[in-house]
């Protein structure tokens, strides 16, 4: 296996930041590291991705995706260096000014902070698509939205039976299927923790984007989704409806039909969400998404109670229990050693 330490030295040393001094900075899920760099050339600050091949990761799809949306005026960060065989990337330094941070700190600042999050969709939703996406479809997204039925229901130890799996899946792929087809580009984790504020920019740049590289083409609802109902903090619910009422102004979409839509991209992504957290504790040892999953549960129901949701919400009642403490213990207790 080669050596990070030893590639990721050649590589800062290559683009000219061999002395700066590294400093780690918060993960993801993923298996990317990320370090914040200081004192580069005449003084400058980057971030370093460190995306090892080995273990899965790519940074292509990111480099693509970032010179996309930059070149539509978005603030993805700026590609310094790169060397894409080992892994690595040379980043721009967009700060610390988390939406979610800044919210935290300065209440009265939520609503722009969400109304600048939503022009940046609906501007990035009116332009052409990148070549070569593979497709968020009604497929995949039904596959993902049993993810609760492979990892959380065996967690409890009461597995569902193999035709009430593939029941669900086929009933959410129908409707998933029945939406029209018109295509846009999806980045698939929009959200407060994902977004930096950039107040010295102007208009949809003062939004910084970050953790893109998964993005594909898919339904204009999903991102909107995953802003309005995120995981990690409560958006308040008259805020959540006025941001899906600008939305659909800016869009210039119907408001009913795009309600039925946004209703059922939510029940796919948290249901996908519940999976992948339960995923992260029993196979990864990474427990610490569990508590989420009691929010995660109840953006599920709100998104399930649409008039046109009546069947998938059966199913789910039916087959799913609810992330109680009881439950979240004994998945707790099934969590992998850490690694």
């Amino acid at each position: 296996m080669p050596d990070r330490a030893a590639l990721r030295d050649a590589f800062l040393s290559r683009a000219g930041w061999g002395g700066a001094v590294r400093r780690p900075l918060a993960g993801d899920a993923s298996n990317r590291r990320y370090d914040r760099l200081t004192g580069g050339p005449g003084g400058a600050g980057a971030v370093l991705m460190d995306a090892a091949p080995e273990k899965g990761e790519d940074v292509r799809p990111f480099v693509a995706i970032a010179r996309h949306l930059s070149g539509l005026g978005l603030s993805a960060p700026r590609i310094l260096a790169d060397d894409p065989d080992h892994g690595f990337l040379l980043l721009e330094d967009l700060g610390d000014d988390l939406f979610a941070r800044v919210a935290k700190q300065a209440p009265d600042m939520e609503p722009p902070l969400y109304e600048a999050a939503v022009d940046v969709l609906a501007a990035l939703h009116s332009a052409p698509l990148p070549a070569g996406l593979a497709a968020y479809d009604a497929p995949l997204m039904a596959d993902l939205a049993c993810l609760p039925f492979d990892w959380y229901i065996p967690a409890l130890d009461r597995p569902a039976p193999d035709d009430e799996r593939a029941a669900f899946r086929d009933a959410i792929k129908r409707r998933l299927a029945a939406l029209p087809d018109d295509p846009v580009l999806v980045l698939r984790d929009y959200h407060a923790e994902n977004l930096l504020w950039l107040p010295d920019r102007a208009g949809i740049a003062r939004v910084g984007l970050l953790d893109f590289q998964d993005a594909m083409t898919g339904h204009r609802a999903y991102d909107l989704v995953s802003l309005l109902e995120d995981a990690r903090r409560d958006v308040p619910e008259d805020l959540q409806a006025r941001m899906r009422a600008r939305y659909v102004a800016a869009a210039g979409i119907d408001a009913g039909a795009f309600d039925a839509a946004y209703a059922l991209m939510g029940a796919q992504r948290n249901l996908r969400i519940l999976g992948v957290f339960a995923r992260l504790c029993v196979r990864d040892g990474k427990p610490g998404y569990l508590p989420m999953m009691g929010r995660v549960w109840g953006h599920l129901m709100r998104d399930l109670a649409h008039p046109s949701m009546a069947d998938l919400q059966e199913r789910v009642i039916r087959l799913l229990p609810p992330p109680d403490p009881d439950i979240l213990d004994r998945i707790a207790s099934r969590c992998a050693p850490t690694r």
